[in-house]
């Protein structure tokens, strides 16, 4: 009887770590490279990246984990990945803050990027260098709209597609149609809008930074019109 408990433990164990592997192994994006700094001074990190990820899905970034580069600057966390769209994605993260993995192809396995997978060797991302500069992102109506800019950065930081769905702003103008609104700055200086209603699609690549969440900065501001000239 103890042993038949004791197999049936073990079956029920390894199933467990199989299923979390499995659930580890299962993401969009195959990773290209991992490196750790800032723009000027920055190491490549994805051998040990790829030790880490072998124990554990989800870590706490502390710079103590890949050496300090960059003494006494601020530093983050880079992972460069190809997505499911084929264009090169990076996700960034600061020092004490928290990485899943379960978002990476092959994370707990240690299979990543091959030799014909490489990183653009682009800082800010290969996926990152459309022309337009974000300013803004409303979302709602002419009467009723509501700024978005923080969320929207979120939802680029994870993907480079993404469909518009009023449940993911909230709901201005209940009942009326709606859509949301990016106003960026083009390579001539202009503002441009650009507009997608609810359940179409918008495609980052256009927009400079859109992964990396450098958007506008305080001297980069929206002219505040709806319409805009």
């Amino acid at each position: 009887m103890l042993s038949t408990r004791s197999a049936i433990f073990f079956v029920m164990t390894l199933s467990l770590c199989l299923l979390a592997t499995v659930r580890a192994d299962t993401g969009q994006y195959l990773i290209l490279s991992a490196q750790y700094g800032n723009e000027r001074n920055h190491i490549d990190v994805t051998a040990r990246l790829k030790d880490l990820a072998s124990r554990d899905v989800r870590f706490k970034l502390d710079y103590r984990t890949f050496g300090d580069p960059a003494p006494g600057q601020a530093k983050s966390l880079r992972i460069y990945a190809r997505g499911p769209h084929g264009r090169e994605q990076m996700f960034e993260y600061s020092d004490n803050t928290i990485i899943d993995g379960a978002q990476f192809i092959g994370w707990g396995s240690g299979q990543w990027g091959g030799p014909n997978d490489r990183w653009s060797g682009n800082w800010n991302g290969g996926g990152d260098v459309g022309q337009f500069l974000i300013l803004s992102a409303q979302y709602g109506n002419r009467q009723r709209h509501i700024d978005v800019t923080n969320r929207l950065k979120q939802l680029a930081a994870t993907n480079q597609q993404y469909r518009v769905d009023y449940r993911t702003f909230g709901d201005p103008a209940p009942g009326q149609a709606k859509s949301l609104r990016i106003y960026a700055r083009g390579p001539n200086g202009r503002e441009k809008m650009f507009e997608y209603r609810d359940n179409t699609i918008i495609d980052g690549a256009q927009f400079r930074g859109w992964g990396s969440g450098q958007w506008g900065g305080p001297n980069d501001r929206w002219s505040g019109r709806w319409d805009p000239h």
